[in-house]
């Protein structure tokens, strides 16, 4: 990312001199946000001085259908006359490819990953800058906390209409020093805040690193509106997160677009255990975080229990008729 801003910013300041920059890649996936996905976005909308030339086989072609896949070989390819169009096909054919990785790296299509948990254009049905929240809303809110390693994330949920918002982030800079750690004060501050603005009627916290802390917001904001939820208990979460999956895929909550939740939610993958699904980064050692997406998890699963607890208080006008 950082070599291309530098090249791209050089070659801006030096074109009249016939400076130039050349791009080429597979396709992207679009939850990567990456630099191939940023060009072509970037073509689509107008940008001058940009060359965008790429040949995709015709999309959602029937993988086990030998001569379609042929076609869509040699579509792809064009006139590259020296490509072995029966490898590729066998390679594309072969049980352990999977689907997406077929289409995307063979057939050049635009192809998220097979195991992305929820879709990016899934995530942007659900975006409404309609309404936005307001202090004194009613709100549940989901909290996930490390350290040093993971984000530490406070999400918030309008009861009434779902509506997710980020209350606050705290993640590693990318050149921060190896012992930097999460500014456990801006946490308790930012926690202390959301009670104060909004008015919060369920509370999820995962406890590991945070136990004393969810505590001592029990002993302040009330044991009935701060509650532990063990994220590592794959019963309850693997039904939470059901549940918040099923939710954007009905546009049944809504989020205000921050990117930061964006990135998170987009950065999950799923991961199969007994009882279903979870999610999870896509590797251990990963860069991507996903902890605001754990945290909207929670928060959404909050509102619910709040919600099937009463606490949605609506004032219906009285009608009167003469």
């Amino acid at each position: 990312m950082y070599v291309w801003e530098t090249l791209d910013r050089n070659v801006q300041k030096t074109a009249g001199a016939g400076s130039r920059l050349i791009e080429t890649t597979n396709a992207y996936n679009p939850n990567e946000n990456s630099i191939a996905q940023r060009t072509h976005e970037a073509v689509l909308g107008g940008a001058a001085r940009l060359l965008y030339d790429c040949v995709e086989a015709v999309r959602d072609v029937d993988l086990k259908d030998r001569d379609a896949v042929l076609a869509a070989i040699l579509d792809a390819y064009g006139d590259s006359h020296w490509v072995d169009a029966e490898g590729i096909a066998d390679a594309i054919q072969d049980p352990r490819t999977p689907p997406a990785v077929a289409y995307r790296f063979y057939l050049n299509n635009i192809q998220e990953n097979a195991d992305g948990w929820i879709t990016k254009d899934a995530w942007d049905l659900c975006f409404s800058d309609d309404d936005p929240i307001k202090p004194g809303d009613l709100i549940a809110i989901g909290f996930d906390g490390s350290l040093s390693g993971d984000s530490t994330g406070l999400v918030g949920a309008r009861l009434r209409d779902g509506k997710l918002f980020v209350i606050g982030l705290w993640e590693k800079p990318k050149h921060a020093d190896p012992d930097w750690e999460v500014d456990v004060l801006a946490v308790e501050a930012a926690v202390q805040n959301a009670f104060r603005t909004y008015k919060v009627a369920w509370m999820y916290g995962d406890p590991p690193y945070w136990q004393e802390a969810l505590g001592r917001w029990a002993i302040q904001y009330g044991d009935d509106y701060v509650f532990e939820f063990w994220t590592n208990k794959p019963t309850r979460m693997v039904q939470a997160t059901e549940r918040f999956h099923s939710a954007v895929a009905m546009q049944d909550l809504k989020h205000e677009n921050d990117p930061n939740l964006t990135r998170h939610v987009l950065n999950a993958v799923t991961r199969e255990v007994p009882q279903g699904l979870l999610i999870t980064k896509d590797s251990p050692r990963s860069r991507k975080k996903i902890d605001l997406a754990v945290c909207a998890i929670l928060a959404f699963e909050a509102r619910a229990d709040a919600i099937a607890d009463g606490r949605l208080q609506i004032r219906r006008k009285r009608v009167v008729g003469f």
